[in-house]
């Protein structure tokens, strides 16, 4: 069976364009030359409620997009950097993903489990390597795999005004690490997909 990505975007915009977005569009295109299939979610434009659980009531746009989530086989994080973080939605979606720890199956997995997660960074200046390591480690905790390699990310000049949707070409590194990302993140994928964990 084919795989499935869900690429959420993280950015602080609930609308427009923004240097995310432009890096979730190169790692859906690097996904789609592997013949897997994509969609995209941008967390600004949904009402996703303060909390950690699977539903916090009336209005809550988490339950549909928490079945998104579920039913991918990738998940790929994407997230500027402000004031050295992930954005606040970023941070608000992992919240929400507590609620894994306490949805187990009768052999103790999360709904996670067998599920790959990537990550996707840009901001205007240093903080990718932090801003990775903290989603890798939210991301593991409730459940996800992490694939080597998988983050592609982009920071421009400390103070500088350059952001990532501004640049004419993208890096060669930059497009060379997206490629990775893809290849190790599907490989994965399949191999859980056909070979899941055994929990208890």
């Amino acid at each position: 069976m084919p795989l499935n990505v869900l690429a959420i975007n993280c950015t602080l915009k609930a609308s427009g364009e923004s240097s995310t977005q432009r890096m979730l569009d190169l790692v859906v295109e690097a996904f789609k030359a592997l013949d897997i299939n994509t969609s995209s979610v941008r967390l600004a434009e949904l009402n996703i409620k303060p909390g950690v659980t699977s539903d916090e009531g009336d209005g809550d746009d988490w339950p549909d997009l928490r079945q998104q989530i579920i039913d991918a086989d990738i998940l790929i994080l994407g997230t500027p950097i402000w004031l050295g973080q992930p954005s606040s939605v970023c941070k608000r979606a992992l919240e929400r993903m507590d609620a894994f720890l306490e949805e187990t199956d009768d052999k103790g997995r999360m709904p996670s489990y067998g599920k790959v997660a990537a990550i996707a960074v840009v901001g205007n200046e240093d903080g990718a390597h932090h801003v990775s390591a903290e989603l890798y480690q939210a991301l593991n905790d409730v459940g996800f795999s992490i694939a080597p390699n998988a983050v592609a990310y982009w920071v421009g000049e400390a103070m500088g005004s350059t952001d990532f949707i501004d640049l004419k070409e993208v890096p060669k590194q930059v497009a060379d690490a997206i490629a990775m990302l893809a290849r190790n993140t599907a490989h994965l994928a399949d191999l859980l997909k056909n070979q899941p964990y055994p929990g208890e």
